[in-house]
């Protein structure tokens, strides 16, 4: 079956291997694909958290070229409150927790901000309706 839809995303990175230790550690995602760049000659990895055809394309890049966006954020659901808190508390004692845990009730949930290496910002939580959502909307077509 051929890709359809919304398959990846890329971070310009400027140091690769703690980019892939960061979502190793705090969104569950594995390397599935590493290569050099021939062309750019940069190091590109894909990292899945393999529960759909999704991956996050990690480009490293230099410092000039890794811009964070203001208010841009990924996203990735927990299994319980106790996950969240937990990553909250490793993330706090190195200095990456950005804000929270809150909990804003349905259907945002419990979620917290935590910066990787580069600045962006994961977004972790539990609660949010994302998948009955989808439900929803797909029985309204």
């Amino acid at each position: 079956m051929a890709d359809i839809g919304f398959t990846h995303i890329a971070l310009g990175v400027t140091d690769i291997d703690k980019s892939i230790a960061f979502y190793q550690k705090y969104a569950g995602m594995k390397v599935v694909h590493r290569r050099t760049d021939e062309t750019n000659q940069f190091e590109v990895a894909w990292i899945s958290d393999l529960t759909r055809p999704f991956v996050i394309v990690l480009l490293q890049l230099d410092q000039s070229q890794c811009q964070p966006s203001s208010g841009f954020h990924l996203g990735v659901a927990c299994q319980s409150r106790e996950e969240v808190d937990y990553l909250c508390n490793e993330a706090k004692s190195e200095g990456l927790l950005q804000e929270g845990p809150h909990d804003w009730g349905s259907p945002v949930g419990y979620w917290a901000f935590i910066r990787d290496p580069d600045g962006y910002q994961l977004e972790v939580a539990y609660g949010q309706e994302v998948s009955l959502t989808l439900t929803i909307a797909q029985a309204q077509q």
